[in-house]
């Protein structure tokens, strides 16, 4: 299976020390992938990075077998960025509209909805199980159903990848673990995902491999891997033992 993201001794820094240092690894089609490391340990830049929003200090980036430089097919990839739930209260989209965004914003003018754009529209809603909700306000949704929105968002242009930047934080526990269900769910159905985690002890069913990096690779492999290693979660592992 080929690699969808790969990583050759990527190293980062905004000032003289390094953010990142010598990071290689690969994400395949079909992983999902538990990006978990400390607080100021490299993770959001590390996305950042392989987004195309930072550059490498030293390093090859490449997604879908092309050097970032080269890489111009952005709509493969869904993102939802950290604290994206953090919206205006007088917001006046509609959920419709905020997931339409995905849409417009990859399209060359004039940017317009068609009966092909709508149909996309309320795929992606479906899948997240938010089409009833298509004509409310995004602000008069709870934050787990905002999230679900932003989700169908970053889904509504078909991406091969999708990747999170804690997307829970702000998110109560229950509509925590109804989301990590949603992205198992999409995982199961060929989505490969990138996520960022605190939550390492919630996302052990449904990832395949976690990554643990703290400026640079501490771990990467499977988590049934990370839990020999660690005798601190092997105790999550025995419950969670259900995904290699």
């Amino acid at each position: 299976m080929h690699s969808l993201i790969n990583l050759s001794s990527v190293s980062f820094s905004y000032t003289d020390s390094d953010v990142i240092k010598n990071i290689s690894f690969s994400v395949k089609k079909g992983d999902f992938v538990g990006l978990i490391g400390p607080n100021g340990s490299g993770k959001s830049t590390l996305l950042r990075i392989i987004l195309g929003i930072l550059t490498p200090r030293k390093g090859v980036v490449s997604l879908f077998g092309k050097e970032l430089k080269k890489f111009g097919e952005w709509e493969k990839i869904g993102y939802v960025p950290q604290k994206a739930t953090n919206i205006e209260k007088n917001f006046p989209a509609t959920v419709y509209e905020v997931v339409s965004m995905g849409l417009l914003s990859i399209q060359k003018f004039p940017k317009i909805i068609t009966k092909r754009e709508d149909s996309k529209i309320k795929e992606a809603l479906t899948s997240v199980s938010m089409e009833n909700f298509s004509q409310r306000r995004i602000t008069e949704l709870s934050s787990g159903q905002q999230q679900r929105v932003l989700i169908a968002k970053a889904l509504v242009v078909s991406p091969e990848i999708l990747i999170l930047d804690e997307p829970t934080t702000g998110v109560d526990q229950e509509n925590k673990e109804s989301f990590y269900n949603l992205l198992g769910k999409l995982n199961n159905k060929g989505m490969t995902i990138l996520l960022v985690s605190h939550d390492i002890g919630r996302i052990t069913k449904y990832v395949n491999k976690v990554a643990s990096i703290n400026q640079k690779i501490e771990f990467y492999g499977t988590y049934k891997e990370f839990c020999l290693k660690d005798a601190a979660y092997k105790k999550e592992y025995k419950l969670y033992s259900d995904k290699g």
